[in-house]
């Protein structure tokens, strides 16, 4: 079994599952570079219109894996032996964790299609920032939250920093960042990390039906909306404004905005093409 499965469904919606059970899906082993490639397949293909991100097994992700960190470690002291030297690891390092960062977390939070994180247990450090990363979050009854990268010295990456204070505030991020508390899936529910909580038995069935919806929607206007969406995450109002102004005048002559009017006139529900 592969560590990232990619299976994309009859009604539009591709399901990738994180795949390493016995290592609580840690970010190890082959996983980063097979999700990359199964993101960038799924944006490129009309027929993706949903994309669904869950874990195999009892948790969703639980970050990074550690035993890589330690080799990482031992390979970075190894190496250290003459400045030059360890400039060059670090350099190579950084580069590398720049490029997953932006074939993994970057796309989910950017590709033109709504990215939904199905959090069936544990979510913590990067595994945290990949939730984050996507526009929406159902969970199960039995998830748990935290950033968790304190616990081993680190500052955190894959958005993290990015996404966690625009979705509950500067100063609980900051508290959640300092503190790497665990919260439920009640708590993550009050302060907007969730979107909804499902029964955990029940989890994937309600957030496969709920996601069916969105890939039976409008795809271009939610892709225009993310447009306009992640322009207002940095810029000022008057950006947002003509963006919003040029993708509604656009978004007025796709087919799918067509059959909408005429659907409505006709008092039944649209058959969205995502056109």
């Amino acid at each position: 079994m592969a560590d990232c499965e990619l299976d994309k469904r009859a009604d539009g919606i591709a399901l990738i599952t994180l795949n390493r059970p016995e290592r609580l899906n840690a970010l190890g082993g082959d996983l980063l570079r097979l999700l990359g490639g199964h993101l960038l397949d799924c944006e490129r293909d009309p027929a993706v219109r949903c994309v669904v991100l869950t874990g195999a097994g009892r948790a969703f992700c639980a970050g990074g894996d550690v035993q890589e960190m330690q080799r990482r470690n031992d390979g970075a002291t190894d190496t250290a032996g003459t400045p030059a030297n360890a400039i060059e690891f670090l350099d190579t390092q950084v580069r590398m964790l720049r490029e997953t960062q932006l074939a993994v977390s970057h796309r989910l939070h950017t590709m033109g299609k709504p990215t939904v994180a199905v959090v069936n247990g544990v979510a913590v450090g990067a595994g945290f920032s990949l939730a984050l990363a996507c526009d929406l979050r159902l969970v199960g009854d039995r998830a748990r939250f935290g950033t968790a990268f304190r616990n081993v010295g680190l500052s955190g990456d894959y958005g993290a920093s990015y996404y966690l204070p625009r979705v509950i505030g500067a100063g609980r991020a900051r508290e959640l960042f300092f503190t790497a508390e665990i919260i439920d899936a009640e708590r993550a529910l009050e302060l907007g990390i969730a979107n909804r909580v499902f029964p955990q038995d029940t989890l994937l069935e309600n957030a496969l039906t709920f996601c069916a919806t969105l890939a039976a929607g409008p795809t271009l206007a939610f892709q225009r909306m993310k447009e306009n969406l992640n322009l207002a995450e940095r810029a000022t109002l008057e950006d947002v404004l003509s963006l919003e102004a040029l993708n509604q005048r656009v978004g007025g002559m796709t087919a799918d905005s067509r059959e909408a009017v005429l659907a409505f006139n006709e008092k039944r529900q649209p058959n969205f093409r995502g056109s």
